[in-house]
């Protein structure tokens, strides 16, 4: 449902389905009404053949022309946001849609012209039909003016960065409820991981390379429990494993059949590139990959780079505040059934911070502003790890945004913005 065509098409399909019913209506019922309308075509078959032949010409052109400037708009935004971000844009509704309803005007019109027929013997104009491409043809120019609006304002950094940063949000609402487990559920515990796995657990490898974009963890778990096992997953969604590499562990080993390793890949999604689905540190990257292109010295724009940092920090508050679903998984008798290798709040820091904070070390305005932002996130911690994470953060920041400068002034700023964010985090 995210592809570029998807929208598109399912459009065409509709002025397809349209244009036999409107027809229908012309040629088999042929309603007095309709000729009698005021504001339905009255015109000959000649006039309605010029009319439709105009529209479609018109519209396919413009759909060139529209296709034409978002494959611009696509390129600049490559060039200054980063690839990954193309996914935003092709995943665009507002440019689906004005690219659909070209499409389908043009193809109701096509479908429309063939029926017309105006000889000296036989004369079949379908008013209803015709009247319907004008329509469609005055709703195009509505959609040709709101594309332009639409395309120009796409493009604007704080447009694309509050877009990126609204689907982060929507995957850690998706992703990490506010009500999910509690602190015991979601501990680690690596204490009480079976000893099989340190002797002789069953190893099922990748038969594939790539990037793995979604693991549907209920069928795991019922199949785990269909056939007594202990299934711990050795990769999470978003990491790249090589064909061959350990993807899985099962114990007990004795319990495994041949068809096992099939179930259990069968259950894994691999692609060529990442996908936000499971993955919540994909959006955090397209964030940072447009923070550490502003910080370039090709482009050196910290007050992008700034924006950035303003949502990553929203995030990390939004997280700081969730339960991090559990890594072990039981069935409904309580019998340990998958671990997970899951994400915590400590990796996705890591994630939004370290390269922002390598990359703007050399601006103090960027290292203030990482400052500014833990100490804003601070207050909402609630895990002590947590706590000891953020702080360490902070920390480095403080030394690499010391080292970077040579002024003295600089430096006593970022200890004070430092000594303030250290007070909330450990408040």
């Amino acid at each position: 449902r995210s592809s570029y065509w998807f929208l598109p098409s399912l459009l065409a399909l509709g002025a397809i389905l349209l244009s036999a019913f409107t027809l229908h209506i012309d040629t088999t019922l042929n309603p007095k009404w309709a000729r009698d309308t005021a504001w339905i075509w009255a015109g000959g078959a000649e006039g309605a053949r010029n009319v439709l032949a105009t529209i479609a010409s018109s519209t396919i052109t413009v759909a060139g022309v529209v296709f034409s400037i978002t494959i611009v708009t696509l390129t600049l935004a490559s060039s200054q946001f980063g690839p990954r971000l193309l996914r935003n844009f092709m995943n665009d509704r507002g440019t689906q849609l004005v690219l659909g309803v070209f499409v389908a005007t043009y193809l109701y019109c096509l479908l429309v012209l063939r029926a017309i027929r105006g000889t000296d013997q036989v004369t079949v104009v379908p008013f209803l039909s015709v009247t319907c491409g004008v329509v469609f043809a005055v709703a195009s120019v509505g959609f040709l003016i709101f594309f332009i609006h639409h395309i120009s304002t796409s493009i604007i950094a704080e447009n694309v960065i509050a877009r990126v940063a609204g689907d982060l949000r929507s995957n850690i609402d998706r992703l990490y409820p506010e009500k999910l487990g509690s602190p015991n559920e979601s501990a680690n515990r690596e204490d009480k991981l079976p000893a099989q796995f340190e002797h002789d657990p069953r190893t099922i490898a990748s038969e594939k390379s790539g990037f793995i974009q979604a693991i549907a963890m209920e069928n795991l778990l019922q199949l785990a429990q269909e056939k007594e096992l202990i299934i711990r997953l050795c990769r999470r969604p978003g990491q790249f494993i090589a064909a061959g590499d350990i993807l899985a562990e099962v114990v007990p080993r004795a319990q495994g059949d041949d068809a096992l390793a099939d179930d259990i890949l069968r259950n894994i999604f691999f692609g060529r590139d990442r996908t936000p689905t499971q993955d919540i540190e994909y959006s955090i990257d397209q964030l940072v990959e447009v923070a550490v292109r502003a910080l370039s010295p090709g482009v050196n724009d910290p007050f992008t780079a700034i924006t950035c940092i303003e949502w990553l920090g929203a995030a990390l508050i939004q997280m700081a505040g969730r339960e991090i679903p559990s890594r072990w998984r039981y069935d409904d008798e309580g019998k340990l059934r998958v671990i997970t290798d899951a994400t915590d709040f400590g990796g996705i820091a890591n994630s939004a911070l370290n390269q922002v904070r390598q990359y703007g070390c050399s601006s103090v305005a960027v290292t203030v502003r990482l400052l500014d932002v833990l100490g804003r996130i601070g207050p909402h911690l609630v895990r002590a790890s947590d706590r000891a994470v953020l702080l360490a953060h902070a920390r480095a920041i403080r030394d690499d945004g010391r080292a970077a400068s040579p002024n003295d002034r600089d430096k006593r700023d970022i200890e004070d913005m430092f000594a303030g964010a250290e007070e909330a985090v450990m408040a």
